[in-house]
């Protein structure tokens, strides 16, 4: 059972960056894709962007070209970049783990708050 913990969240002005790491309890080398979520306040959960085993990422186009997400199998975390932030990004963001590309999210992390706000 992989145990996920994120971090690196906080306020920020608008136009601001963050990034978000997300700490794995042991190898997520095998792990076949690693993602990253966000969930804001009355909406519904939105998937972000995702990274194989083989760093082959994917960013969805709604943040695209803001967002980039990374994986170092080495020190078994997965990061999220985010540049230019907005106040619509204010949201719970949450890693996660899948066991293949296609399959659902089988490990979840707690959430770290994001807020971009002035």
């Amino acid at each position: 059972q992989v145990q996920l913990v994120e971090s690196g969240g906080g306020l920020v002005e608008p136009g601001g960056s963050l990034n978000l790491s997300c700490d794995a309890s042991e190898s997520i080398a095998r792990i076949a894709v690693m993602v990253w979520y966000r969930q804001a306040p009355g909406k519904h959960r939105e998937l972000l962007a995702t990274v194989t085993s083989a760093g082959i990422t994917n960013v969805v186009d709604s943040v695209k070209g803001r967002f980039d997400i990374s994986r170092d199998n080495a020190r078994n975390t997965v990061s999220l970049q985010m540049n230019n932030l907005k106040p619509y990004d204010t949201a719970v963001y949450t890693c996660g783990a899948r066991h293949h590309y296609f399959a659902t999210t089988a490990y979840w992390g707690q959430g770290t708050q994001v807020t971009v706000s002035s």
